[in-house]
């Protein structure tokens, strides 16, 4: 089977659910340590963006990476996720980000960079399922033959693992060089910076809208594991919002210098 391992697992699927971007980074975290605790399945999580976001990685530095003054004439908030990668532009109605939590156990034998890939395989097919030239380069990017329409990054804590995909449906491609740093000299010197990439959105291929893509993710997971209808609990939903008022919200978490 293509999963491999994957599909041994019984998968809590949580559809897209709207949050503000602390947030759905809280949630991240909330979930992976209710997974990794035993109180919930491995799971997938389709977000739905309620606002421009310009999410950081956990290695990056803001101030290297986020052109501020850009950022706020365009309503853009700035967060940082627990995970690493590069700086993604989110935008309602425009943007599709899912997230997986599992045991590290379920990517045993495969090599770090070749566990992008394994947990990306699906929506690669769903993808070409729906006509869309997709394939996967390494090591973490999901492209078409004329660039990259999704990039992924991932966290591992205590033998679990977080992975996420930010995928553009449609997108302004001129916005990503006013409001991301992309090329531009180092202003802190420490912080890993974001590669340049041309991207095509999903939308360059299909007249399908965001919305009804990612209830085609859900569809094509759910056909191809075991999987349960879920969404997030009342408990884990006040435990994110009190991590977003102890740290995904808090300037020191976002301003951090890695």
């Amino acid at each position: 089977m293509p999963g491999g391992l994957l599909n041994e697992l019984e998968w809590d699927v949580i559809p897209p659910t709207p949050h503000p971007a602390h947030m759905h980074m809280a949630l991240d975290e909330v979930l992976l340590e209710r997974v990794i605790g035993g109180k919930r399945r491995p799971a997938l999580r389709i977000w739905e963006w309620i606002e421009p976001a310009l999410v950081i990685g956990s290695h990056q530095s803001v101030i290297n990476e986020v052109d501020s003054v850009a950022a706020r004439e365009l309503g853009f908030v700035v967060t940082r996720r627990m995970s690493g990668g590069g700086t993604m532009l989110c935008e309602p109605g425009r943007t599709i980000t899912y997230s997986l939590y599992l045991p590290e156990s379920a990517v045993a034998g495969i090599t770090f960079r070749k566990s992008y890939a394994l947990l990306d395989g699906w929506a690669v097919r769903s993808f070409v399922e729906l006509g869309i030239p997709a394939e996967y380069r390494e090591i973490n990017d999901i492209i078409s033959p004329r660039g990259k329409i999704a990039g992924a990054a991932q966290a591992r804590r205590r033998g679990f693992v977080l992975h996420h995909t930010t995928i553009a449906h449609s997108m302004d491609i001129e916005l990503v060089p006013r409001l991301i740093r992309i090329g531009r000299p180092n202003i802190a010197a420490i912080g890993v910076r974001s590669a340049d990439k041309p991207v095509s959105p999903l939308s360059w291929f299909t007249s399908l809208s965001c919305a009804d893509v990612a209830q085609s993710l859900v569809r094509s997971f759910s056909k191809e594991f075991r999987t349960h209808q879920s969404s997030a609990t009342p408990a884990e939903l006040e435990a994110a919002r009190q991590l977003v008022s102890t740290k995904y919200g808090t300037p020191a978490w976002v301003n951090r210098l890695p």
